[in-house]
């Protein structure tokens, strides 16, 4: 009966799909997860990425302008005012070449490592650690010409069309608002100095990236919302692929049960081989029937070695029948060992004097008969 309710309700969860109709509506399992994230199928926002590395590397420039500035203006005037009077030869074509390298290293450095350093950090929150060659395997459906005419039109690309659309709009009046406020200072500049007007002009430019680079990225928090949206649709399950998976993972439900239902029949098996060797069955007398052996020498107590009702209780009482053993009728205490007793385990002390009163009655019966 169990194996019985049990398939059901497997068939009900499980099985309702054949996998004819291939709808997928089921949540991915974690097994499904993880296979998709070994091929490197994860989500991100490049427009998220693109904003914060934007706003990183600007803020950094902005930082180290005045240190820019004062690196140029000292290799400017050495160049000039001190080694502009040696020969342009060769080896001092090559100095200079050296030298000019350095210079764009000293200028370039913090700002490449900011923005290196943002990747990384901005990735890693996004994907975590990800190694996978999946992505860089050739597949003939990228140089397909119909399925890079499906990708032109699909609806991925609609939305980066739009995002884009959005950005080149945003960028615009963004650039527009700040150039209209400051517009006024630039007729000035012919009386500014130069250090001067790099600075203000600096300020300028940091304002519109500032703005812009907040404006990017909550269009990135909106993409990245999106990305995991059509993620997690992307790796929705049929019924049937969830039931392939069960049974991969699991083993096929119906030789489980087999398993199980062979594994019964030899417990069955051993159980019903202890009943020749014990002293008494004490019964319902029909319903309920539990097996008894002590041995004083080396058991503490009286061990339930064998137990069963209806037609298991009926399969007992006739093994024992045929064996000698004998059978006593006591109802309550039938059914208090075979509900408060496992097979194997010990009979409580609370119900030792019972036990005790059984043994002792069958222990003056097989004397009587001898």
């Amino acid at each position: 009966m169990e194996d019985i309710i049990e398939k059901i309700l497997i068939d009900l969860q499980l099985f309702a799909d054949d996998g004819s109709t291939g709808e997928k509506t089921e949540t991915a399992t974690p097994r499904r997860r993880e296979e998709a994230k070994k091929k490197g199928q994860i989500f991100k926002s490049n427009d998220l990425n693109s904003a914060v590395i934007l706003l990183a590397g600007s803020v950094t420039v902005f930082l180290t302008f005045p240190y820019m500035v004062s690196s140029l203006q000292e290799f400017t005037s050495l160049y000039i005012l001190d080694r502009g009077l040696y020969d342009f030869t060769n080896e001092y074509a090559y100095f200079l070449l050296i030298e000019v390298f350095r210079l764009l290293a000293k200028l370039t450095l913090p700002v490449l490592s900011a923005t290196f350093i943002t990747a990384l950090v901005i990735t890693y929150l996004q994907v975590g650690v990800v190694f996978s060659a999946e992505p860089l395997t050739p597949k003939l459906s990228r140089i397909n010409p119909i399925e890079g005419f499906k990708r032109v039109f699909s609806k991925r690309a609609i939305v980066e069309l739009v995002k884009s659309l959005i950005k080149v709009i945003v960028t615009g009046f963004i650039v527009y608002t700040v150039m209209k406020k400051y517009y006024h200072i630039f007729p000035r500049f012919v009386d500014i100095e130069l250090a001067a007007t790099l600075k203000i002009l600096s300020s300028i430019i940091l304002e519109m990236v500032l703005k812009v680079g907040v404006v990017f990225i909550i269009i990135g928090v909106i993409d990245y919302i999106y990305q995991w949206y059509e993620h997690e649709k992307s790796l929705k399950m049929s019924k049937y692929d969830v039931k392939q998976e069960y049974k991969q993972i699991e083993g096929d439900p119906l030789v489980k049960s087999h398993q199980r239902q062979v594994q019964r029949d030899i417990a069955m098996k051993r159980m019903m081989a202890e009943v020749p060797g014990a002293d008494v069955v004490i019964t319902n007398p029909t319903h309920f029937a539990v097996v008894l052996k002590y041995q004083a020498e080396n058991m503490d107590a009286p061990v339930l070695v064998a137990k069963g009702q209806d037609f298991i209780a009926l399969k007992i009482k006739e093994i024992a029948a045929a064996n000698n053993v004998a059978i006593v009728e006591n109802r309550i205490l039938a059914r208090t060992l075979f509900n408060a007793v496992e097979i194997g385990s010990l009979i409580p002390e609370e119900l030792y004097q019972a036990v005790a009163e059984v043994l002792a009655f069958v222990y003056r019966q097989k004397k009587n008969n001898v």
